[in-house]
């Protein structure tokens, strides 16, 4: 397998590639350029601004704010100094905020005033209560979050918790130099949450030696090289933009053209202006882009590659199948160049173990493994799994063995081929690319006044793949809206856990067991029908 020919942590990767990229194009964001040596004298003056402010290594520091310039400065001044980032989803409400922060023991955040009517400002004072009548910037004490000493904001700030991180032209190199020879690739680099099949969202634990080696291995199937000019909006809070975007980028001195949010308008101008050779995001976003008015006036002759196929002539789309990934193995974990046809049978998502990566298919009730052409769960191990979920225990997460059980299952065929063939729980993967936990959408449908029972499943949209969409049972004779519904929720939840689809109805009309659950995969097709007919 191909590995990078430095030592694999994230201030020597920055280093040498500021050494060997220079002033070619890194990061294009909101009108802001910037280049490999701008990525490593701007991070590292945050770096040292950090450092001045006490956070060092091992300290838990929590990112805030959409994709930009100063989210890939913040990034790498984090992890340059041995610091652990910690992305936060932008689209997080208060409550959601406040239970990661406090769950990843952050001691800092590094936020955006505000996006496009999205006050974090605000946002952080709901989620921590008490934060608001804190004077002391760089003492914070709040109760829920014990940990956080500082929340240092870029943009206007009236509030005095807040800390402004002078932006130190002449901080100590030296220094900061011998903070980075104390990373090692073993040391941890990230924790990146993600939504768990039932529950709580997990926290995977990646280190500097996997960050590093993986992306730069991936960066093989996806057809990068130093002249390539990415576009992707994904954001950089998820895998997706991290590591398909601005470290599939890094290693070879290519250019990321990003949006902080998805403008399809926008995004069509960008790639036309950037000459984009790959286009990366979520399917139905290519759709957008081929529906839009601007689509036809725009030259987009550039793409060479993309995983938006609509967005492109069927001469130059994808044959073969997608990737599967996952935030535990830090990416694409099985895959196969999507380009060369695939015969009937391999074009859903599927492929090889990637270089490095082991695979197991078993019976998922005995743990036993299965003859090749025999559905399985998955498992894997190798070098890009995580260490740990953050707060569990190893042996609550692995097998003695070391294997990981991914929820997901597949056939394998003789030759190492293996296919998706969809999800032993009930997480919800939407068309739009995110995970959904429908329990957590269910208790948030049950709180909402005048609902006696919420069942959240995905449902097919022939339009945009799957969505998110309810069941729900009135109390009594209490009059529900499906529209106010989604209206209270939004309070609640990020807008993409929010149903797309609600079905008010009497319990009499939902399929049930002789046990009387719910069958969740008859709900599905049900709600399947009744969104194709709305």
């Amino acid at each position: 397998m191909p590995f990078p020919s430095i030592t694999p942590t994230l201030p020597t990767l920055l280093r040498s590639c500021a050494a060997r990229f220079g002033e070619q194009a890194f990061l294009v964001a909101d009108g802001q350029t910037l280049t490999y040596i701008d990525l490593d004298q701007r991070s590292a003056r945050l770096a040292g601004a950090l450092l001045a402010a006490g956070i060092g290594k091992g300290d838990h520091v929590g990112i805030l704010m959409p994709n930009s310039v100063e989210w890939a400065v913040a990034w790498f001044a984090t992890t340059r100094i041995g610091a652990v980032a910690v992305p936060l989803n932008t689209f997080y409400k208060p409550s959601e905020l406040a239970w990661t922060a406090r769950h990843a023991d952050l001691r800092a955040i590094l936020a955006q005033s505000d996006f496009r009517g999205h006050d974090y400002l605000t946002r952080l004072e709901e989620a921590l209560p008490g934060l608001a009548g804190q004077h002391t910037p760089g003492g914070l004490v709040v109760r829920q979050v014990p940990y956080l000493r500082m929340i240092a904001v870029w943009g206007q700030c009236d509030r005095p918790w807040a800390t402004v991180l002078p932006d130190h032209p002449d901080h100590d190199a030296q220094f900061l130099t011998e903070v980075e020879s104390c990373v090692t690739p073993a040391d941890d680099a990230a924790i990146i949450y993600t939504s768990g099949s039932t529950g709580e969202p997990k926290a995977p634990v990646h280190t500097h030696g996997t960050l590093v080696r993986h992306t730069y291995n991936l960066t093989f199937h996806y057809g990068v090289t130093g002249d390539t000019v990415m576009f992707t909006s994904m954001p950089f809070f998820w895998v997706g933009g991290l590591i398909t975007g601005i470290h599939a980028v890094v290693h070879h001195g290519a250019t990321l053209v990003t949006q902080p949010a998805f403008d399809a308008a926008e995004a069509l101008e960008l790639i036309e202006t950037h000459r984009a050779t790959i286009t990366l995001g979520w399917p139905q976003q290519g759709k957008s882009l081929a529906e839009h008015p601007d689509f036809t006036r725009r030259d987009l002759g550039s793409v060479q590659r993309t995983s938006m196929p609509a967005m492109v002539p069927a001469e130059r789309r994808p044959q073969g199948p997608n990737a599967l990934g996952m935030t535990e193995l830090c990416g694409n974990h099985i895959g196969v160049d999507p380009y060369p046809a695939q015969p009937a049978d391999r074009r859903e998502t599927g492929g090889y173990s990637i270089e490095g990566l082991s695979h197991l298919l078993v019976d998922p009730a005995t743990g036993d493994p299965v003859p090749a052409g025999t559905d399985g769960e998955i498992w894997v191990r190798g070098y890009s799994l995580m260490q740990r979920l953050y707060k569990r225990e190893r042996e609550d997460v692995f097998t003695p063995d070391g294997y990981y059980r991914t929820g997901d299952r597949g056939i394998r065929y003789d030759d190492g081929w293996i296919t998706f063939t969809g999800r032993l729980g009930d997480l919800i993967k939407t068309g739009g690319g995110t995970n959904v936990t429908p329990g957590e959408v269910e208790l948030a449908l049950t709180a909402c006044e005048g609902v006696l029972e919420a069942y959240v499943v995905g449902a097919e949209d022939g339009r945009n793949g799957t969505i998110v969409a309810a069941a729900v049972v009135p109390r009594g004779g209490a009059q529900l809206d499906a529209a106010a519904l989604r209206a209270d929720l939004r309070s609640r939840l990020s807008a993409y856990k929010v149903p797309k689809f609600i079905w008010v109805t009497d319990k009499e009309a939902l399929p049930f067991t002789a046990s009387g659950k719910v069958k969740k995969s008859a709900l599905a097709t049900r709600l399947g029908e009744l969104v194709s007919r709305s």
